[in-house]
């Protein structure tokens, strides 16, 4: 009787089904169309958070939103917010864990880099060929060759 049923119910042409108020006619024969298959990643591993990061401040090349926050620009490039409450803090943080490169001007992509130039600290991101992201170069979110602030203290890893 259950297969006499599915067989009658797969002859049908159309069917008709109520979705808020509104009928929408579907052909019996409708198949659902697959979901597209999942779009690779080219992002593996540190390198891609690296690049993500660096994307981060490249998108926003010349932006003065961040005047200031060189430590939120940092962590939200990386994806995370509140980490550090200064750029200084997370500075001495990466001393003390002993993470801390002090003085190398030749930090990898996606290191961060940091100055003393006030009680706070400055802080940017490395792109691995002397260069590095932050704000205030030039007053804005800028690129700028190494060191460029005075005070250059070095530069860690992220730990976030």
């Amino acid at each position: 009787m259950r297969s006499a049923f599915v067989r009658s119910f797969t002859r049908l042409t159309a069917t008709a089904a109520v979705l808020g108020g509104l009928v929408v006619t579907v052909p019996a024969t409708a198949t659902a169309t697959p979901a597209p298959a999942p779009i690779a990643s080219t992002s593996i591993g540190p390198q891609s958070r690296a690049d993500d990061a660096i994307a981060w401040f490249r998108a926003r090349n010349g932006s003065t939103s961040y005047q200031g926050y060189c430590e939120k620009a940092v962590e939200n490039a990386y994806g995370r917010t509140g980490i550090y409450a200064s750029a200084i803090a997370n500075w001495n943080d990466a001393v003390r864990r002993g993470a801390a490169h002090r003085g190398d001007l030749n930090p990898p992509k996606g290191a961060l880099v940091f100055w003393n130039i006030s009680s706070y600290g400055h802080v940017g991101i490395a792109t691995g060929d002397g260069n590095f992201w932050a704000t205030s170069v030039n007053g804005r979110i800028g690129k700028a060759s190494l060191p460029y602030f005075n005070s250059y203290l070095g530069w860690a890893q992220p730990n976030f």
